[in-house]
């Protein structure tokens, strides 16, 4: 299992365009992947579970990565909020 940490620096956080993106990103992996923000989980292959942690600009959001692809997943998902969703 991986983890990290990360803050979204994106305009708009994990909303419909940056949730979609992360959703169609980890659909992509066998793993297992986790969003936390706010206290809750989510399943980050679900756009309504990512929508639902109401994750705005700045928020601190955790990212656990966990199976056979877990390093490959995470390195796409930290390429996909460094870049700010490709949004900004």
């Amino acid at each position: 299992m991986i983890e990290r940490e990360f803050v979204l620096e994106n305009r708009v956080g994990l909303h419909a365009r940056p949730a979609a993106k992360l959703v169609g990103t980890s659909n992509k992996f066998k793993s297992r992947i986790t969003v936390s923000c706010n206290g809750r989980d989510a399943n980050a292959k679900s756009i309504l579970n990512i929508l639902a942690l109401g994750a705005e600009h700045g928020a601190k959001i955790k990212v656990r990565t966990e199976g056979e692809d877990e390093e490959t997943a995470m390195k796409a998902i930290e390429d996909l909020v460094s870049n700010k969703f490709y949004d900004d």
